[in-house]
């Protein structure tokens, strides 16, 4: 018997549910949990099945072309393993690899050719910046210096609405070049972030109501006392 939602669905309406599984199964990876990774996933594996299914279903391909497809493309972009191509370091692995993929039939030419303007913010800058540095036009050391430039620049320009725009940009850019050269994920790290500063107000806002004050009517200082209670009982947590 067929699912009535299923046979509704096509792949404008399924992708939505497959980038949600793609968040989840990324902070599965990033818990170190192997019972959740092993979950999630089965169900990025179920959206790849599913969309495949639509391919076959008007003769587009299969879950088999989708797996023999993607074989080629990486021994294709992989000519140090299946080639006669000698890298020294990771860094040349990566520049080979985006060169590969300009000379692809199809593609959209140029160093920015096929870059999805649809990715969250901190990974379309990530991938703006990895196609200039495939280029050649990159730093060679980790620009801590540019955001602290940027920063300076964003002093300078506070009473300036328009302009407080363009440098805030600016330093939000440059934060995630400094974590591209140290192969961190912007998008998970601030997705990190986020969770560790929504723990600790939480935990301010119970300390505090176990003193008899409500979170939402103390002044700001006094929450900021209660903020550093919840920092310290976190790094004593951390530390046990």
């Amino acid at each position: 018997m067929e699912c009535p939602w299923d046979r509704e669905q096509d792949e404008r309406s399924i992708v939505p549910h497959t980038v949600e599984e793609a968040y989840e199964l990324a902070a599965a990876a990033h818990s170190g949990e192997d019972a959740k990774l092993l979950d999630e996933l089965g169900d990025v594996l179920f959206q790849v099945h599913f969309l495949a299914l639509l391919l076959e279903e008007r003769g587009a391909g299969s879950f088999a072309d989708v797996a023999e497809h993607v074989r080629q493309k990486l021994v294709r972009r992989h000519p140090h393993i299946f080639g006669d191509v000698e890298v020294e370091h990771a860094g040349e692995v990566l520049k080979n690899w985006d060169a590969i993929k300009r000379e692809e039939p199809g593609r959209e030419p140029g160093i920015f050719g096929e870059v999805p303007e649809n990715l969250p913010g901190p990974l379309y800058a990530r991938k703006v910046q990895r196609r200039a540095a495939s280029s050649g036009f990159d730093f060679e050391h980790v620009p801590y210096d540019a955001v602290e430039g940027e920063l300076e620049e964003l002093r300078e320009a506070e009473s300036d609405r328009e302009a407080s725009f363009h440098e805030v940009g600016d330093v939000l850019f440059a934060a995630v070049n400094v974590a591209r050269k140290l192969k961190v994920d912007p998008e998970l790290a601030l997705r990190a972030a986020s969770e560790r500063f929504r723990g600790r107000v939480q935990t301010a806002a119970d300390l505090a109501a176990r003193a008899g004050a409500d979170w939402n009517d103390l002044g700001p200082n006094a929450q900021l006392g209660y903020y550093a209670q919840a920092r310290l009982a976190e790094q004593q947590g951390d530390s046990e």
